[in-house]
């Protein structure tokens, strides 16, 4: 079972933490709590990514018409 517990109080978890550990629960600590600086720029990453190399994938409407020639294409 996983239980998950979110609050911004931290001697109210640090007091749930140590009776987890007095119960031999494991315990996963997890840190999500972002600042809006390191939000930006991770969205900014994300929005403005250039890959150095081109696709190893190739051009996906030509292997599509090569894999279906025996017949036609609505949008070809």
């Amino acid at each position: 079972m996983e239980l998950i517990l979110k609050s911004d109080n931290e001697d109210s978890l640090a007091k749930i933490i140590a009776l987890a550990k007095k119960l031999n629960v494991v315990i996963e600590k997890k840190n999500v709590d972002l600042n809006e600086t390191t939000k930006n720029t991770l969205k900014n990453r994300i929005l403005n990514f250039k890959a150095k190399e081109p696709s190893s994938f190739g051009d996906a409407k030509k292997w599509e018409q090569n894999q279906r020639s025996d017949r036609e294409l609505p949008f070809s």
